[in-house]
């Protein structure tokens, strides 16, 4: 894949533009850093997300030791330039300290939710329902997610959109729980979503 060249990047002062580093399948943000002209054009040059070190001051590709890379799927500037976010598909932990995101907390609500299903399917605290549908195994989570199906097909037959869009949301929940349960989670789906777009 080419990547372009985004129009009108303003660098700083020092030779630099902030860098927002984002999943390109979720969302999610992963990292800042900052990018000079030379780490830019080898980021679109290669595919792989180059940096500048403010503390080493020196370039560096992200994954030069700790083999987690991003390949960078795309690199757009803000409106006023002065920013660039470049979406990517990280290979391993983006944080130096071995966490998806250099941000400790779910920002995004799929996230958040994700963090939450994995959080009771380890604790199992007494009294959650999400807890009691790990416990129920893949065919307790298969059956409830066809009761869920049902009611979407019902509810599409209504005129209440409220009540569609509550039966949709009950349909994901429990698509989630499954996966958690798999050890997958919706990146993995929308990775599959991707190739499909793609092919």
């Amino acid at each position: 894949m080419k990547l372009e060249t985004p129009a009108d990047v303003r660098f700083d002062a020092r030779g630099l533009v902030t860098a927002v580093v984002q999943d390109s399948l979720t969302g999610t943000v992963l990292m800042v850093a900052y990018m000079d002209r030379e780490a830019l054009e080898l980021t679109l040059a290669t595919g792989q997300a180059h940096f500048w070190s403010r503390s080493r001051q020196r370039l560096w590709r992200k994954g030069e030791t700790s083999g987690a890379t991003l390949e960078v799927v795309g690199v757009q500037a803000d409106c006023d330039g002065d920013c660039l976010l470049v979406t990517a598909r990280p290979t391993g932990a983006t944080c130096h300290l071995g966490r998806r995101s250099c941000f400790a907390e779910p920002a995004i609500l799929l996230d958040q939710l994700q963090q939450t299903l994995e959080s009771r399917l380890r604790s199992a605290p007494p009294g959650s329902y999400s807890a009691e549908l790990f416990a129920a195994g893949d065919p307790g989570i298969s059956r409830k997610i066809g009761e869920e199906a049902v009611e979407v097909i019902l509810a599409a037959h209504q005129q209440d959109q409220g009540h569609l869009v509550a039966e949709v949301a009950d349909l994901w929940f429990h698509v989630m729980v499954l996966l958690t349960a798999r050890g997958l989670s919706p990146a993995d789906v929308f990775a599959e979503l991707e190739r499909r777009r793609s092919g």
